[in-house]
Order: C-alpha cells, then structure tokens, then sequence
C-alpha cells in the first residue's frame, strides 16, 4: 500500500492522463461539437451540379439532413451513368444510411439500385424516377412533370393565338422527368387543329445541344412557329439560335424549370413562359421522407409536387430579378 504523498500523486498522474487521452480523440482546434456522431450519411448523386436546379436539390438536402441529425455527402454524375454507377459503389463502401440519386440514365441505372439493395442501403429518387424493372426504390420525389407538361402545352396554345402554326420539341429522352413533360404536352396539343408538332430533336437538357438543334430546325422549317425546351438550358441555346436567324420575333418559346436565367429570360420576352418547379421542395421532402422511413413510419411510394406557370407578368413582379 502506497503512503498517502505517493497515493495523491498517482491520482494526479492518472487524471492528467485521462485528459490528455480526451485531447487526442479530437484533432487540435477541432471543435467538441465537430466530432459527435450523426446518425448516418445520406449518400446523393445527381444528375450535373452545372444546372442550378439539382444544386439547389443538394443545398436543401444538406440544410434539412443536419435538422434531422443526417449529414449529406454530394457528388455528381454529370450526365455520365456510368460515373454514376461508380459512385455509388463507393457509397456502398463507405455504408452511407440511405442513398438518393436523380438519375443520369433513368434505365440503364438499374443495376447499381440493385447493388445497393443487396447492400441493405434504402435507395430513394428525387427529380428523376428509375424506370428499370426490378430495381427497388423506397420513394420517389419529384415534380408532377407530366402535369407541367400540360401546362407548357397551354402556354404554347396562349403563345401563338388563333394563327397556330409548326411547332417543335427540344427532348431529352434519356431521363424520365423529361419523358413525363413531353407526354403531358402531347396529350393536349395533339388536340389542337391548327397546331403541327413537325419535329422532335434531342436537345441534350444543355445550352449548346439545344443552340444546334434549333438551328438544325429553322433550316429544315423556316416558318416554325414555336419551341418547346424541356429545360431552361436547352431553350436559352434555341433563343441563340432563333436570334441568330433573325426570327426572334416569330418563334415563340415555352421552357420548363424556372432557373434565374430562365425567369430573367422571360422578364426580357425572351422566352413565353416556364412551368417552374420547386427544388428547394422536392430538397426539403426527400429528407423528410427519408427520416420517415427511418423512424419506422410508413412512407409513400411517390409524392409529387405540382409547377405553377410563370409569365412575363410573374417576372414583372418577381424581386428576385432585375
């Protein structure tokens, strides 16, 4: 048995090392809170970060996850499914909790959902669903593309008045959101007499596909009447095209998405009208969902959030804009 001198300064010994065990579990200058434990990563793959729209998705997404005790960890396909497939291996890798992804190839990404699953990581989409037979998804969150499509159909029917006339679509057939939006404004143009849908092109969803295939168009239709874009990016590179052939004033254009660029476009009568959409919602829902599932609840299998159509009016009046 030690003397009481020797006893005491053993204590100090001891707790003078327990505190300095505590120091080394966190790096020098880190914060306590910096080192807690969160209840998991939420592993999200979009589309491009390019287009504001996915990024304003993965902002939402970050803010809402941490109110949730989530973190988020984004990365992006940029358009590319097979970069897409690859990332999420690596989230299966790293165990992330759950997985959402806005797919850059609504079918051919089918394989790796199934990977994922097989991992036991719950696999949700936003924006864009999954179309490959098979592959489990939990929820969907997204926009009711197909009802925006409708509305960009009613827009084009205003747009050209009585006259009517030929009309095109800039399509993006490799993702489903796109599918949706262009089979909502089929359904009611294809009812109109005096308008002809008189070419499909592939306008990739990006400014310098969209600039080509409009070109492309006002050669092959120089009396073209109207563009229908399934994005924002694709009908500002039609508008360069359009302004290019000196036919500014005779083709109309009705866009989908409702970016700042696209909003300003129309402030400027550059563009008729956009279906917009709410990234920041559709953001916001998925985590919600997803916290849901966690938590045992029942979640539902799609949510969608309907578009509102805005005009030149809406701009007028929108303090976002210049």
């Amino acid at each position: 048995m030690y003397p009481p001198p020797v006893l005491s300064s053993l204590r100090i010994i001891a707790c003078l090392a327990l505190l300095l065990l505590a120091a080394c579990g966190r790096q020098a200058g880190t914060p306590e809170s910096a080192t807690r434990q969160t209840k998991g990563v939420i592993g999200l793959s979009v589309l491009t970060l390019t287009n504001p729209f996915f990024k304003e998705i993965a902002d939402k997404m970050t803010e809402e996850a941490a109110k949730h005790g989530y973190t988020v960890s984004v990365v992006s396909g940029e358009f590319d499914v097979a970069r897409q497939q690859n990332q999420v291996k690596d989230f299966i890798v790293q165990k992330v909790a759950a997985i959402v992804l806005t797919p850059c190839d609504s079918k051919a990404i089918g394989p790796a959902i199934q990977e994922a699953s097989t991992a036991g990581i719950p696999v949700f989409t936003a924006d864009i669903a999954c179309l490959a037979p098979g592959a489990k998804i939990v929820s969907h969150i997204a926009t009711d593309n197909y009802g925006g499509g409708k509305e960009a159909a009613r827009a084009m029917i205003e747009a050209l008045g009585d006259q009517g006339g030929k009309i095109a679509i800039l399509h993006h057939k490799l993702v489903e959101s796109c599918i949706l939006r262009v089979n909502g404004f089929h359904e009611v143009i294809d009812k109109v007499p005096n308008i002809k849908i008189v070419a499909e092109l592939p306008g990739g969803g990006v400014k310098d596909q969209g600039y080509k295939a409009a070109e492309d168009l006002l050669q092959a239709h120089p009396d073209l009447a109207g563009i229908f874009a399934i994005n924002d990016p694709s009908a500002l590179g039609a508008r360069a095209a359009v302004e290019k052939a000196g036919k500014a004033n005779q083709v109309k254009l009705i866009a989908f998405d409702g970016q700042p660029e696209g909003k300003q476009a129309i402030k400027e009568g550059k563009i008729y009208a956009d279906p917009i959409q709410f990234p920041d919602r559709i953001g916001v829902e998925t985590v919600r969902i997803i916290a849901k599932h966690f938590s045992g609840e029942t979640v539902p299998p799609q949510l969608l959030i309907p578009t509102a159509l805005y005009r030149k009016a809406d701009a007028d009046k929108d303090p976002t804009l210049k």
